[in-house]
């Protein structure tokens, strides 16, 4: 689903792709860590643990790198909307504990990266962005072998 861009910085164009990887190698080891550390753990309290350590890490990323002064210059139209992407978040972190607390990994997780669908339904309906026919042929790829693994 990636569109070569024609762009003559190949440098600065795979710099994504390697945070990008990073994220997935994460993300999947959130789930398995998740998964243990949550047994036995009511999800909400979990949930506010995890949340307390990006917290921390996070804030101390931006002080270390002198981004906290930059605070003043966020506009109230960019905190509505980071508050709110924060708020959903949140109770996407809650229902996820939940579900991983009482269900199997290997199922929670691809239901829970099926959320690519409703992204690209809201980056079409609400950022009118459009999908070319590679990029959908790829996406309903992606769906179908994510459904595959819940057989």
């Amino acid at each position: 689903m990636i569109e070569r861009k024609k762009n003559t910085q190949q440098a600065t164009t795979n710099h994504w792709f390697f945070y990008a990887s990073l994220s997935a190698i994460f993300a999947s080891l959130t789930a398995i860590l998740s998964k243990i550390g949550i047994e036995n753990v009511e999800s909400t309290l979990g949930t506010a643990i995890r949340t307390l350590v990006i917290l921390v890490i996070s804030w101390g990323i931006v002080i270390v790198q002198k981004k906290h002064t930059h605070l003043k210059t966020i506009t109230p139209r960019n905190w509505l909307f980071l508050v709110l992407s924060g708020l959903a978040t949140g109770f996407s972190w809650l229902c996820y504990y939940k579900a991983l607390q009482s269900g199997p990994a290997s199922i929670v997780v691809p239901i829970d990266k099926l959320s690519i669908v409703v992204t690209v339904i809201f980056s079409t309906a609400i950022l009118h962005e459009t999908m070319q026919k590679k990029a959908m042929i790829g996406l309903i790829f992606l769906v179908g072998g994510t459904l595959l693994l819940l057989v």
